[in-house]
This record gives structure tokens, C-alpha cells and sequence, in this order.
């Protein structure tokens, strides 16, 4: 039982080295061809396809007015389709164009001065002790402070995000207004770009394109960032972080 452990490590590394080797032939085989595309295949049938899952709205029947070709709750008769119900579509445009310059400076000084003596204790400003000692009567205690503090600071910062992503009304709220959300991923080697938007927006800012300004986007989430080899490199490692937030100073 002791020497499980061993060869489980060991197997591993085996099946590794075996799918490194395999990698390196493939590759070594398409040297001066063209990369090969990917055959298309049933999305269904892959390993780990799941079933999406969204807020839809609630059916309702169908059902036609006498001598009209108007059908009762119809969506659009000229093709203005705007998102309107949950799980209807809308494209927002994100614009975010964000600047600041700050520059803070503080200053404070104080400077005090506190005296106390006894000229006549009781006659012991007269003792030999006392004499001996050097204390002076009048200037037993005496005390002073200085302080003063300067501080400045700054701030600089210019960012800018400008594209489109399609988001996905989840709600309808009493009012009418909608809240969506969106979000998409984009890989490109080994790094996932990731656009996150989520808030409320109201009907009537829908454009007839069925486009949104993320600027009328109401409590307003909007996430930038990624996740992969080059923001694994960026960041600190988490040793750092957790010393980071232990060490007071």
C-alpha cells in the first residue's frame, strides 16, 4: 500500500510523456501543410455538452381576430422586433470612455509648550537633597511637543472600452422596464478575453435596430478583464498576495 501513491505518480507521468510525444509527432507531420480544419461535427454529441437553459416567457395561445390578418399578441407587423420579453434578444453598445486627474496635497503643523514649578514647597526647595540634585523649583516639569505631517497625492487614469455584445432580457419588471444581461468570451490562444454587462433599461431606449447605448443602462454592471497564461503571469502569486495583506507595514 505504501508504494500506491509511487506508481500512480509514476503512470502519470508515463501518460504525459506518452501525449507530449503524441503532440510532437502531430506536429512534426504538418510541417510545410497547411493547418488542417476541424471536421464539422454534431455539437450535441460532444463530451460535456449540456443543454442551455434561459428564462423563457410563458406561451400564449394563438389566436386570430374575424376578417383580419392580425394575429392576437403578435410581436411586429412591419418587422420592428425589439426585445420586449424574457428571453428576447438586444445588442448593447458598450462605449465607456472614463478619465481622471486628481492631485491632493495636505499639510498640518502644531507646536506646544507646557510649564509647571513649585517656588515654595513647604520648604523643601531649600533641602540639601534637593540643592544636591540641581532640581529647580520653579521649572520641576516642563514639557514640549512637535508634530507636522505632509501628504500628497495623485491620481491618473484613462480607460476606454468600445464594443458590442448581445444580452438577454431575464426580467420584466412592474414598471415595464427590462433587465438583461450578457456576456461573452472570446479565446485566442491560450487567453480568454471575458465582457460581462448586466442592468435595466427601459423600452423606449431600445432603438429600432434593437440597440442599446450602455450609457442608459440603469445600475449599470460592466466587466472587462481575462483569464489564462498571460494573466496567470501579471498577477502575484498567492503567497505574495496573503503576505501582502497579513504584514501591517
Amino acid at each position: 500500500m505504501r508504494h500506491r501513491p509511487r506508481s500512480l505518480h509514476t503512470a502519470a507521468i508515463l501518460v504525459c510523456a506518452g501525449l507530449g510525444a503524441c503532440n510532437t509527432v502531430d506536429r512534426l507531420a504538418q510541417v510545410g501543410a497547411q493547418p488542417n480544419l476541424s471536421a464539422i461535427e454534431d455539437p450535441t454529441a460532444q463530451a460535456g455538452y449540456k443543454p442551455v437553459r434561459l428564462p423563457m416567457p410563458d406561451v400564449q395561445p394563438v389566436s386570430y381576430a374575424p376578417n383580419s390578418l392580425w394575429r392576437t399578441g403578435s410581436r411586429a407587423f412591419f418587422k420592428d422586433q425589439r426585445a420586449a420579453r424574457i428571453g428576447d434578444l438586444v445588442t448593447v453598445k458598450v462605449n465607456v470612455t472614463d478619465k481622471a486627474n486628481l492631485n491632493n496635497e495636505t499639510k498640518r503643523s502644531r507646536s506646544n509648550a507646557e510649564g509647571f514649578g513649585l517656588p515654595n514647597a513647604a520648604g523643601l526647595e531649600k533641602n540639601a537633597a534637593v540643592l544636591a540634585a540641581g532640581i529647580t523649583p520653579d521649572k520641576l516639569l516642563t514639557t514640549t511637543s512637535n508634530s507636522s505631517s505632509d501628504g500628497a497625492g495623485s491620481v491618473q487614469r484613462a480607460e476606454t472600452v468600445t464594443t458590442n455584445v448581445a444580452a438577454i432580457v431575464t426580467q420584466v419588471l412592474p414598471n415595464g422596464n427590462l433587465v438583461v444581461e450578457g456576456k461573452q468570451e472570446i479565446r485566442i490562444n491560450f487567453e480568454v478575453r471575458e465582457l460581462i454587462v448586466a442592468g435595466v433599461v427601459r423600452p423606449e431606449d431600445i432603438e429600432s435596430d434593437n440597440t442599446i447605448d450602455s450609457a442608459k443602462i440603469a445600475q449599470a454592471r460592466i466587466a472587462y478583464g481575462g483569464r489564462g497564461q498571460i494573466t496567470d503571469v501579471q498577477q502575484p502569486r498567492y503567497g505574495q498576495q496573503i503576505v501582502d495583506i497579513l504584514l501591517p507595514f
